[in-house]
């Protein structure tokens, strides 16, 4: 089955993203500071790869996004995958209806940096800490300062297969720690290439604003680490921060 535009391209554009890394990354966390956790919410899940990664690991998973044809991609992958994965579309700084509190909330691969306000990212929060059980864990990564302005700043990302291709840009935007992800796709139909244009929007903020919202939501940050590695401090060159929180 074919999806139209940005959701159908998604899983060519992240071919290459470590996605175990992330799973192994939760896995680890909660063997070290939630054993027996089971009930698991992936929010912004995307076309769901690590929902169904996790949903292998013997977790009961929910998985939310914004996106309805992300959603259907995720729910033709986990079927494909014979997993059972509750999805449901939702905003992440609205999240609602679920009849029981989670043992674990994650919002993996940078969706908080689509937020586009800190206040996006306070109600998204306080969201994560509602439907959390008390001591449950929020694990979460984004974007650094470093990655932002010295990688994506001003960059052009291009792949060629037979089926799709595309060209993407980035140039830093209007507010602080900003960037504007300018992408074309290519997508083949039957003898002819289909363009698609997508314009994305990022932003990120220092590990210190994190941890004060965290701290104002009402969680305690358990571990800051980077690039995938629990023991990993983040530094000036670290490219993706990890945050594993308790909810007080």
């Amino acid at each position: 089955m074919i999806y139209q535009g940005f959701a159908y391209i998604y899983d060519q554009l992240m071919k290459d993203a470590p996605y175990e890394q992330w799973v192994d990354l939760i896995i680890d966390s909660i063997s070290r500071y939630h054993q027996g956790a089971t009930k698991l919410l992936d929010v912004g899940c995307g076309t769901g790869e690590i929902a169904v990664l996790l949903a292998n690991k013997q977790l009961t998973v929910t998985g939310v996004d914004l996106s309805e044809d992300m959603l259907a991609v995720a729910q033709s992958k986990a079927a494909s995958n014979q997993v059972n994965i509750l999805f449901l579309q939702q905003d992440m700084r609205y999240l609602t209806g679920f009849s029981e509190p989670f043992d674990v909330v994650t919002i993996c691969c940078d969706s908080l940096n689509y937020l586009e306000t800190k206040e996006d990212i306070q109600l998204t929060f306080q969201a994560v800490h509602a439907h959390l059980e008390t001591n449950g864990l929020f694990i979460f990564d984004v974007h650094s300062i470093h990655k932002i302005q010295n990688v994506f700043a001003n960059a052009t990302f291009a792949d060629q297969d037979e089926d799709v291709s595309f060209i993407w840009n980035s140039f830093l935007g209007d507010e602080p720690n900003s960037i504007e992800h300018d992408m074309t796709f290519f997508v083949k139909r039957e003898d002819l290439y289909e363009r698609y244009d997508e314009l994305h929007y990022q932003r990120t903020y220092s590990i210190e604003d994190y941890s004060m919202w965290l701290k104002e939501a009402s969680f305690d940050i358990l571990k800051i680490c980077g690039d995938f590695q629990l023991e990993n401090i983040p530094n000036t060159t670290t490219e993706r921060n990890f945050f594993i929180c308790k909810k007080r």
